[in-house]
């Protein structure tokens, strides 16, 4: 039995790995802005954190603390993706996805890591994507993000290893969440009358149809993976999760930059 703290829970893949972990046996600390939805799951500790804000994740690990000496897990979920040109997208909009899926999961990740490193003892399980290892069109803040959380998800983990940290790093494919709606219903708003609108809405509309379809994996498939990532007692730094995934990072090794960008615009 291990004490889990995940944010981004209250939905989608976060939402399904918190109830699976805590089905498991496991204390599960689920976290999120809208604890509500996690209170129909009897299993888990609903935990309210605004990933952006200092105060609440300081409040959510001094409470974690209180009630159970320690956290052995931590599994920063927590992301959103808004899509758009890069020339289109706001500066402070960018900004804001840096706040939420990189700098949001650095404070936490402070914050958890003097905890490990008494306990000498803990578990670092970064959600990054396919797009923290290539990028498509229209996705380059959001991807950024995900580079970022690769680099560091890498350092991180040479710099805990002496003190029994372990740090892995979740790259899925395209899942069927309402994220992708949500990030296609951007696209076509940013791009509203600029250069790139013919495009966009193009992309937009394809990621629709993509995402309300049953092509893509289901989130369970990442939580699954997830559970085993948590329970392995020598855990691999990366995991490549969900249809395609592995093919796309394949490819992306292989082919020349130019081959595959004519290939990503495509798909």
């Amino acid at each position: 039995m291990k004490v889990i703290l995940i944010t981004g829970a209250t939905s989608g893949i976060g939402y399904e790995t918190a109830k699976l972990l805590a089905n498991q046996g496991n204390i599960v600390y689920a976290a999120g802005r809208h604890i509500e939805n996690l209170q129909q799951l009897n299993s888990v500790h609903p935990l309210y954190i605004d990933i952006t804000d200092d105060i609440s994740i300081r409040n959510a690990v001094n409470s974690i603390l209180k009630e159970q000496g320690r956290i052995d897990v931590l599994i920063n979920n927590a992301g959103y993706g808004s899509y758009g040109s890069i020339e289109d997208v706001p500066l402070q909009e960018a900004r804001n996805q840096f706040d939420v899926n990189v700098f949001g999961l650095v404070s936490l990740t402070q914050l958890v890591l003097p905890v490990m490193r008494k306990q000498k003892s803990g578990h670092i399980i970064n959600l990054s994507s396919v797009y923290g290892r290539l990028s498509s069109s229209f996705g380059g803040w959001y991807h950024a993000t995900k580079h970022a959380v690769e680099a560091l998800s890498d350092t991180l983990r040479l710099e805990t290893k002496q003190y029994g940290i372990e740090v892995s790093i979740i790259e899925p494919g395209p899942i069927k969440t309402d994220w992708g709606i949500i990030a296609a219903n951007k696209l076509a708003e940013t791009a509203k009358g600029s250069a790139y609108e013919k495009q966009a809405l193009k992309t937009s509309n394809r990621m629709k149809k993509a995402y309300s379809s049953n092509i893509l994996s289901k989130p369970s498939v990442v939580s699954k993976s997830i559970a085993k990532v948590v329970n392995k007692k020598q855990p691999r730094t990366r995991y490549i999760v969900g249809r395609g995934a592995k093919l796309l990072i394949f490819l992306n090794a292989i082919l020349p930059t130019r081959t595959f960008d004519k290939l990503i615009s495509k798909i």
